[in-house]
């Protein structure tokens, strides 16, 4: 059975870090493109962050270049997402995405709120 479970979201004040991770399960995570997006209320579902299967290759949004970075660890089927400088507009719900050729899984989302 695919999973990909999410953690690490909750909340956090403006200017602060959070990290996300995603473990997967039930597939071969070194072949998957990995991958994270967000939704708002009210927004559709935007890409943040992308890695290739061995981490040699990432990509980002625009508004998330030098704040946010993605790693992976293929030993341990793990995905991250270090987030810094977080605004209130970072506030969204944070899916972990696996991608292949014909195949893709999402995990369930991890709330991140971002306030004083």
């Amino acid at each position: 059975q695919v999973r990909l479970v999410e953690s690490g979201g909750g909340l956090v004040q403006p200017g602060g870090s959070l990290r996300l991770s995603c473990v997967a399960s039930g597939f071969t995570f070194s072949r998957y493109g990995m991958a994270w997006y967000r939704q708002a209320p009210g927004k559709e579902r935007e890409l943040v962050a992308t890695i290739s299967t061995s981490g040699g290759s990432t990509n980002y949004a625009d508004s998330m270049k030098g704040r946010f970075t993605i790693s992976r660890d293929n030993a341990k089927n793990m995905v991250y997402l270090q987030m810094n400088s977080l605004k209130p507009e970072d506030t969204a719900v944070y899916y972990c995405n696996a991608k292949t050729i014909g195949r893709t899984y999402w995990g369930q989302g991890t709330q991140v709120t971002v306030s004083s």
